[in-house]
């Protein structure tokens, strides 16, 4: 790069012989004074080292001589200034190349050099040359480095030591030496050369803002050195890193052209700090959807808070990490918060505590326990000068006032701090929690939340964790869920591999490892294909718990094609502040098909299935299991089914399109149907027959249907065939479990009768 050339500028002021009223014996600014018509300067003629040229006698200290034209200071353009000059007579004086340096106001920049190297001259009639380089930026073999602020100068020499001497100085030459200062490829632009200082204090953003619009299609380099940034930066360019920034939290860093996580690490020089800048330009840059950690470890001492992070609340449009290894250490930052304060609670009001003591030091995203609470009960919002607190659920028997304790888990990404964030995507990344955190906290408010070819390896608490809204349509796919608790017996495990408040969740081809629960879900239109979920222990008749908890009445999910191993399904109403049945839709919309249930090592009172009201008066609805496998290994299970009566029973006396069937059971003492067929034998004449469905109807349902009465050869009576068919009568027997088969006189045979517990709607 040379100026001359390629923008025509001209540095090298005219000849002294072309007059002299332009060389000031002071600083060479406007209306200094001159060496026209001065006594001690005049035009020497054809000297024979040097043709015309300036005699001058030393009569001050400092003589000074400067061209009063102004010479264009360029930012990434360094200028040569060469002085010929020999001693005539007189004492011998120093000479060194000088300058005034001028901003773009025409003020003058202190602070900055303003001299070169001296030179000594020795004999009369020797011709020294003394030269020094003048630019914006502080490189080896620049001798004035001015900065950013200097526009131009007044160029020339200055004269020290004794007075008396006669000097003679040859025409003055500037000189565009830029390319001293480049490399052999000029395919770069070196921030240096534009004012940047790699001390690690001078603020360089508009030296990196300048190297960046110089580029202009080339990258820019950052060589050796730490340099501040105060101000948000942004590459337009290429850059490459061979020295690293320092920039304050809450400013960012864009990569246009090189936005990956490794040109982060080069900027910042550590893992943490470069994934927490990326962070904040993924979400703050809209060209980028996408970081790719491109397989680095991020070693985490305390959780990241996204939002804060990001520098917003509120972010709806589609962006992923992927590609990585988020690994915890040891730290006391990752500590549970724990709180406990006395509050009420009303069901008129039943997402809210109210009076909530203590209010301010209660976080967002604690979980809530307490007399009534049922699983998974977060805080979603605290609002302190009201006193109260918003939950994720409703609470089923709290109403009154009494103690809740407040555990804030802490998690490795936490995305509490988004008021709303839609379309978030986590995909191929290993979370090595290490029983230390808990995994990922998912925004108060937003959907389609995808977590995809992830592993959550030994979260502390919890996988991922729901407080709110923000797991509308939240999508799992093709995971690994590690528990840390694995060693442990099934009853004693506390963590959750996940929650789900809201709707529409799809969880596919996931493998959930020793949990204490797999997964609670409120909400509806959940799908779950595919999955391996297991919670056995190495205990012989071990107590199995809860793997998918279903929290709402009217499911209208479906679970297809899972491995439901040493664990149950458990449909609850525990998110209802009033469970009593209040002529909703109750316990259905749900159907179970296509699965493998296997259990090993168990007591015989074991159950796959279990329906656990929280309330009175509550049936089943819309219910199909059809189309699994049961085994038990290592001993025989009762049945597959149960209804847990801690708090209410259900009414078999309206439930309504329950279907069980096509069901494959083994090591199962009782399986169950509905529609069931039973074959009967009569060996005596009798007008009413009695046939019982138990154990077989599901959930101990009653006998409230006849479908199908086929006789298996002759009925009859007194040894005469009967052409008559009988009518029925349901609901007989102390347990409603027995239908009566009328006859028109006393007869005897054998029959296959399909009867139901169900009635349609």
């Amino acid at each position: 790069m040379n100026k001359a050339i390629t923008d025509g500028l001209v540095f090298t002021p005219p000849a002294f012989s072309a007059g002299l009223s332009v060389w000031s014996s002071q600083n060479g600014t406007a209306g200094s004074d001159t060496y026209d018509g001065s006594a001690n300067a005049a035009i020497a003629v054809a000297d024979a080292d040097f043709g015309d040229c300036l005699e001058l006698l030393k009569t001050d200290n400092t003589q000074k001589l400067r061209y009063m034209g102004q010479t264009t200071i360029l930012p990434g353009c360094y200028l040569q200034i060469t002085v010929r000059i020999k001693a005539v007579s007189g004492n011998l004086p120093s000479v060194r190349i000088a300058g005034w340096a001028v901003d773009g106001s025409d003020n003058h920049v202190s602070g900055v050099v303003e001299v070169g190297p001296t030179v000594a001259l020795s004999n009369y009639g020797k011709v020294e040359t003394v030269q020094a380089i003048v630019g914006v930026g502080t490189r080896d073999g620049v001798d004035m480095s001015w900065g950013r602020s200097a526009v131009y100068g007044h160029f020339g020499l200055n004269l020290t030591g004794s007075n008396g001497g006669v000097v003679r100085i040859e025409d003055i030459r500037i000189e565009d030496v830029t390319s001293y200062f480049l490399r052999d490829m000029m395919d770069w632009v070196d921030v240096r050369d534009f004012g940047a200082i790699g001390d690690g204090v001078t603020d360089n953003s508009g030296a990196f803002e300048a190297a960046d619009t110089a580029a202009n299609g080339r990258s820019v380099l950052v060589p050796e050195g730490t340099y501040f940034v105060g101000s948000h930066l942004t590459f337009d360019n290429s850059v490459r890193f061979e020295g690293q920034l320092s920039m304050p939290d809450n400013k960012r860093l864009i990569l246009i052209k090189d936005y990956n996580f490794a040109r982060y690490v080069d900027a910042f020089g550590d893992e943490l700090t470069a994934f927490k800048k990326a962070v904040q330009a993924l979400f703050q840059y809209s060209n980028h959807d996408s970081l790719d950690l491109k397989g680095w470890r991020i070693e985490l001492t305390e959780p990241i808070d996204v939002a804060q992070v990001a520098g917003i609340d509120s972010f709806a449009t589609r962006r992923v990490i992927r590609n990585g290894q988020i690994n915890l250490l040891g730290s006391t930052d990752w500590n549970d918060t724990v709180v406990s304060s006395q509050a009420s609670y009303s069901s008129s009001n039943a997402k809210t505590l109210t009076g909530v003591s203590n209010v301010a030091n209660i976080a967002v995203g604690s979980r809530v326990s307490g007399a009534g609470v049922g699983r998974e009960v977060y805080v979603k919002a605290v609002n302190v000068g009201a006193g109260t607190v918003s939950l994720n659920h409703e609470l089923f028997d709290a109403a009154g006032t009494q103690n809740f304790t407040f555990t804030r888990y802490k998690y490795a990404f936490d995305f509490s701090g988004f008021s709303l964030l839609d379309k978030f995507v986590i995909d191929d990344i290993e979370f090595q929690c290490a029983g230390k955190a808990s995994g990922v906290m998912l925004a108060p408010e937003g959907g389609i939340f995808h977590i995809r070819d992830c592993f959550m390896t030994k979260p502390k608490d919890r996988g991922v964790t729901s407080i709110g809204g923000g797991c509308q349509g939240l999508t799992i796919d093709r995971c690994q869920f590690l528990s840390n608790e694995q060693a442990l017996r099934a009853q004693d495990r506390t963590s959750v591999a996940f929650n789900v408040n809201s709707n529409d969740a799809k969880i596919r081809d996931n493998r959930f490892v020793r949990f204490g629960t797999t997964g609670v879900l409120a909400g509806s239109g959940h799908i779950f294909i595919g999955n391996h979920w297991f919670q056995g222990d190495n205990e012989t008749d071990g107590i199995r718990q809860a793997g998918m908890v279903l929290t709402n009445l009217n499911l209208k999910s479906t679970l297809t094609g899972n491995y439901i191993d040493n664990n149950f399904i458990e449909l609850t109403n525990e998110h209802d502040a009033t469970p009593d049945f209040a002529n909703q839709f109750s316990f259905g919309g749900i159907t179970i098909s296509g699965n493998i249930f296997t259990v090993n090592d168990v007591a015989p009172w074991f159950n796959w299935i279990v329906v656990k009201p929280y309330g009175q008066g509550h049936t089943l609805n819309g219910l199909n299991i059809s189309n699994n496998s049961f085994r038990a290994i290592n001993g025989a299970v009762d049945r597959i089914d149960q209804v847990d009566e801690t708090y209410a029973s259900l009414d078999m006396g309206i439930t309504k399109n329950v279907v069980v069937q096509g069901n494959t059971f083994h090591s199962v003492n009782e399986p169950i149907f509905n529609p069931l067929t039973v074959n009967y034998s009569r060996n005596s004449d009798a007008k009413t027959w009695t046939i019982d469905s138990a154990p077989h109807f599901p959930f101990g349902g009653w006998s409230r249907r006849v479908t199908a009465v086929v006789p298996d050869g002759a009925i009859k009576s007194s040894g005469s065939t009967i052409y008559t068919t009988p009518y029925s009568a349901v609901k007989k027997g102390s347990d409603n479990n027995q239908i009566e088969l009328v006859w028109s006189t006393a007869c005897q045979g054998d029959v296959t009768v399909t009867m139901r517990m169900d009635k349609p709607t």
